[in-house]
């Protein structure tokens, strides 16, 4: 069999006019030389940004460009300036301009995140990457993801009051306040709470944002506890793991969920009935809901109830039904909270 060389391969990726083709150029080059000679690939990988012929890949290759550049090495960071200049590579490029410049990147990206004439999406993630790297939170109260932002929503005067200031690093976003029984369980309860903690710990390293902390269990504001009481009696299990290990976003995927399960907090318990016993529009109670039945979760919008009519020994049957098809049917899905908590920390 043939060896193809790396500067065969980056012939090829320039002469490439198919882009699936193209991509599998680009990731033979990544497989076969991005460890042995990173530095070279790299180099073709940015050339190819600023001359390449298939546009859309131009924008495209600035992921893997930032995967192989290193934090620090600024060598690359003017090539990420000039990438700055170019509508193509842009919204890639402040990453990697601020991995690669530090907070020398600092001007130039508030004065592009400032300006009305410079594209929204790339304004929006000057100010969220700008946010994380100086721990400064000029993203609170916004969506993680700054493609939702709205121009009115941009804390442009934030931003220009940190210039005045010399541009100070922050102290970032507190944690979340969690219960120590997830570090130390003793009760089977607090041993399902930390291993569903662990689980939601994994998904946390995939993907996290300090100013929209998600999968978490936190303690609950104890506001939100008095409000959910007056409303329902609970089974002693699921009041107490909603006080100590309350849901803060959680949504779990496994073989048990068709879409991923959204598990609801103390803070969101009332608002998420909507839809199910109460019309929040006319704020009237919805007569086919079954009103023993308070909705913990959803799987796609098909509920997951704790059967507050049969409590027993401090615990309750978790039943589910499918939404959509113009009645409730509701099965058993686990005989006890305790016994729905096994299933999701499987």
């Amino acid at each position: 069999m043939k060896i193809i060389g790396r500067e065969e391969l980056e012939r090829k990726l320039f002469e490439e006019t198919d882009g699936i083709k193209f991509s599998r150029h680009k990731d033979k080059l990544i497989k076969l030389f991005a460890e042995s000679e990173r530095e070279a690939v790299i180099h073709a990988f940015m050339q190819y940004a600023r001359e390449g012929g298939l546009k859309h890949w131009r924008g495209f290759l600035m992921t893997d460009i930032l995967g192989l550049v290193q934090e620090g090495e600024s060598a690359y960071a003017s090539f990420f300036k000039w990438a700055l200049t170019d509508p193509a590579t842009a919204y890639w490029a402040v990453d990697g301009f601020l991995k690669t410049a530090g907070p020398e990147a600092y001007p130039l990206l508030v004065t592009m995140a400032t300006d009305e004439a410079v594209e929204l999406a790339v304004r929006a993630n000057a100010i969220k990457c700008l946010s994380v790297h100086s721990q400064q939170t000029f993203d609170s109260g916004l969506p993680a993801d700054p493609g939702y932002w709205k121009p009115e929503q941009l804390p442009v005067q934030a931003l220009l009051q940190w210039q005045e200031e010399g541009y100070p690093q922050g102290i970032g976003y507190a944690p979340p306040v969690t219960h120590p029984a997830l570090l130390e369980p003793i009760t089977p309860l607090e041993n399902l709470a930390a291993k569903l903690e662990k689980k939601l710990a994994k998904l946390r390293k995939q993907r996290y944002d300090k100013a929209n902390p998600d999968n978490h269990l936190v303690v609950a504001n104890e506001n939100d506890l008095v409000r959910i009481t007056e409303k329902w009696t609970l089974p002693e299990t699921y009041a107490l793991f909603l006080r100590n290990f309350s849901p803060l976003h959680v949504q779990i995927d496994g073989d048990s969920f068709e879409q991923g399960l959204h598990l609801y907090g103390a803070q969101e318990l009332i608002a998420r009935q909507s839809g199910y016993s109460m019309n929040t529009v006319t704020n009237e109670v919805i007569p086919e809901w079954p009103l023993h039945l308070l909705v913990i979760a959803d799987d796609g919008g098909d509920p997951y109830c704790l059967d507050l009519s049969v409590i027993s020994n401090g615990d309750a049957p978790v039943l589910y039904s499918q939404h959509g098809i113009g009645y409730w049917e509701f099965e058993k899905a686990a005989d006890s909270f305790i016994d729905f908590l096994k299933i999701l920390t499987k």
